[in-house]
């Protein structure tokens, strides 16, 4: 793939940031949108604005109909058995948030144990906390190892009998590891346990197969993946879904409304109440024919040409901490890292004056972070519109921050 090809469909990217070119490099928060999904936005307002599923005029039907290809986009691209699975929602959180409330209110019963890992989000921790003390079940954490692997000898430990669910990030925000999640999930079946999965830095990267992962649950989100903000992906399996009752009530989901009670019509939009982000599921369908021409596998590689490139630049940068694998081989395009004596919002900062975006602070985080026993880190994030010159410019940017320190405190 020519990401330098690639960088003309974000217009975004074109712009000085400090009188200095813009060097993006936050994509693991979220990404940018590329012309074609900007367009398809504007279409849908301009053209086809009108709800779905409820009226029978043109417009109407034209937004239902895009509206649901755009599920069988998603569910092609994700390889679910069938648009059934796919539920539209706000992004990962919500989707994570779906599962502890309507899952665990059918299934998990005091006693139980969800297992999860200390690399979670947030979104992937609070939830399965609210959970564990309304029913007064045990959350359960398995290690991360020195180099920053999920500990599996640990996992096997943790995953018991008593285990109802176990919830693990596909790849971490900040250590950029892939997580073994097909071995987790038959570890956790073994168990009788469902596996959930938190794919919102996964599916942007590389083909992801839910039923080959025989993940029960999978979630991600559209602006990691060069969509809107506000929309979201739950994947479930059919079994689980039909049993489980919808965390949001009122119009669209319902068959029928009694005085006193009501029926749900059938999946998925049981599950999906009001007027849905419509225009944001088509446009993430639009990011999917985007991201399917590119080739996930050519953005899986294009993320490793660079980390192997620059991985080894920052490492030899001296008093520079890289947290994760040290071999990048191992790391996704996310790079969490500190700078001797500086604190990384300072460091952030100075890179922003050299016109180079990257993340700092706890990541969403703080456990992991605990773990590692820093407060705080910076986040370097790649993606396929990122370049070799990209990754040459944060280096700059960053002796060129730890000289400024030095001269600074002199």
């Amino acid at each position: 793939m020519n990401a330098e090809k690639l960088r003309q469909d974000f217009p975004i990217l074109f712009q000085e940031v400090n009188d200095e070119p813009l060097i993006y490099l936050d994509n693991a928060a979220t990404t940018q949108k590329p012309k074609q999904v900007l367009a398809t936005l504007n279409h849908y307002y301009e053209m086809n604005n009108a709800n779905v599923h409820r009226g029978v005029h043109t417009l109407a039907e034209r937004a239902t109909k895009d509206y649901e290809a755009a599920r069988e986009k998603v569910r092609d691209f994700i390889h679910a058995k069938e648009t059934a699975e796919v539920l539209f929602t706000r992004g990962t959180t919500t989707s994570l948030n779906w599962v502890a409330k309507s899952f665990g209110d059918a299934f998990v019963k005091a006693g139980d144990e969800i297992v999860i890992s200390h690399m979670e989000h947030h979104s992937n921790i609070i939830p399965w906390q609210q959970l564990a003390q309304q029913k007064g079940a045990v959350l359960k954490y398995i290690r991360v190892t020195e180099d920053g692997f999920l500990d599996m000898e640990d996992a096997k430990k943790q995953i018991t009998d008593q285990t109802a669910i176990v919830s693990i990030a596909h790849v971490s925000n900040v250590l950029g590891v892939i997580n073994p999640i097909e071995e987790l999930a038959a570890l956790a079946h073994s168990h009788q346990a469902i596996m959930v999965v938190d794919g919102a830095q996964a599916v942007p990267h590389m083909p992801v197969d839910v039923q080959a992962l025989d993940a029960d649950f999978y979630a991600f989100s559209g602006h990691k993946m060069c969509g809107p903000t506000g929309i979201g992906v739950l994947y479930g399996k059919r079994e689980w879904l039909e049993q489980m009752e919808p965390v949001e009530f009122g119009g669209e989901m319902i068959d029928f409304v009694h005085l006193q009670e009501s029926t749900w019509k059938e999946l998925p939009w049981k599950f999906e109440a009001g007027t849905p982000n419509i225009a944001g599921a088509i446009a993430l369908g639009s990011a999917i024919d985007y991201l399917n021409e590119i080739g996930l596998e050519n953005i899986h590689q294009h993320e490793a040409e660079l980390v192997a490139y620059v991985l080894p630049k920052l490492q030899a940068i001296d008093g520079l901490t890289v947290y994760g694998p040290q071999a990048a081989e191992s790391h996704t395009g996310v790079i969490a890292f500190n700078l001797d004596g500086l604190h990384p919002h300072d460091v952030a900062t100075a890179l922003d004056m050299e016109g180079v975006a990257v993340r700092a602070g706890h990541h969403c985080a703080q456990p992991l972070l605990n773990y590692l026993k820093v407060s705080s880190t910076a986040r370097a994030s790649f993606y396929l519109y990122n370049t070799i010159a990209d990754a040459d410019r944060l280096v700059e940017a960053i002796l060129a921050t730890k000289e400024f320190f030095k001269h600074g405190a002199i």
